[in-house]
């Protein structure tokens, strides 16, 4: 049994390397910037809930958010 596989030139799997190192640089670039975005949302919000919590700050009036009494109302 024989098994014929085709080959490059090594000069184009260099450059297929090359090109392949150079983007994987970029997804981890971007995988890191994303994981700094998710730390500093979840910061952020810890942060308002310690806030609103003891009323430090008036969540009623924001878009999209309802008061837990509201909720109970809407779920009857």
């Amino acid at each position: 049994m024989s098994l014929f596989t085709v080959v490059p030139p090594s000069s184009e799997q260099e450059e297929i390397a090359t090109f392949l190192d150079s983007e994987a640089e970029k997804l981890d670039t971007l995988t890191a910037e994303a994981q700094t975005a998710i730390s500093l949302l979840q910061e952020r919000r810890t942060a308002l809930i310690s806030a609103a919590v003891p009323g430090k700050i008036d969540v009623r009036g924001l878009a999209g958010v309802q008061a837990p009494n509201e909720a109970l109302q809407d779920a009857e």
